[in-house]
């Protein structure tokens, strides 16, 4: 893989004190943020960006939660956080916010992105491994609901799935069950 790495700097946050690399993989710039002490088997959650839920805390998902959640578990037991560039399941923010538009007229969230010409789910995990790589790191604990991801990381041994539970609300309690139901997500 062709993947420029940035320097390690420090990102005091209001989870934790953190140290941040980045990874530029082609246009896709991503973030590992965890703890200097990584523990011998970290956990570790590989989080797809969602700049509607990580940033402005859109209730249509549990995204937002999830990351803050994570966060703050790395903090508390020296786990890391890697922040992938893959808004929208992989097809970006424009096709999200229409496949959210397609939500509102009644489309779940897998009918949506097939509307839109798009797979069930377009991300990929390689570079998941690189970056584990690169910090030396063969084990970890995969704070995960999502069964591709656990399958989608190689040479890497998952000692450890770690549920991550998110109470819902009423505009994601129907997400959440097509995640469960139709992505085979284990909530």
């Amino acid at each position: 893989m062709n993947i420029e790495i940035s320097q390690i700097a420090n990102l005091p946050s209001k989870f934790g004190n953190f140290k941040v690399k980045a990874f530029k993989e082609g246009e896709k710039e991503h973030l590992v943020i965890y703890k200097d002490n990584l523990d011998e088997v970290p956990i570790v959650r590989v989080h797809s960006e969602c700049l509607t839920g990580d940033a402005i805390g859109s209730l249509k998902c549990d995204c937002g939660e999830q990351l803050q959640f994570a966060l703050k578990l790395a903090n508390k037991t020296n786990g890391m956080v890697i922040y992938l560039r893959q808004e929208g399941r992989n097809i970006g923010l424009l096709n999200k916010i229409n496949a959210y538009a397609l939500q509102d007229d009644g489309l779940n969230t897998v009918e949506a992105n097939h509307q839109l010409g798009f797979r069930t789910d377009e991300r990929t995990y390689e570079v998941v491994t690189f970056i584990l790589h690169h910090f030396g790191i063969k084990k970890i604990k995969l704070l995960t609901n999502n069964p591709d991801k656990i399958s989608s990381i190689s040479d890497i041994e998952i000692v450890k799935r770690v549920p991550i539970i998110i109470e819902s609300n009423t505009h994601n309690e129907d997400y959440l069950n097509v995640k469960k139901d139709e992505l085979g997500h284990l909530l």
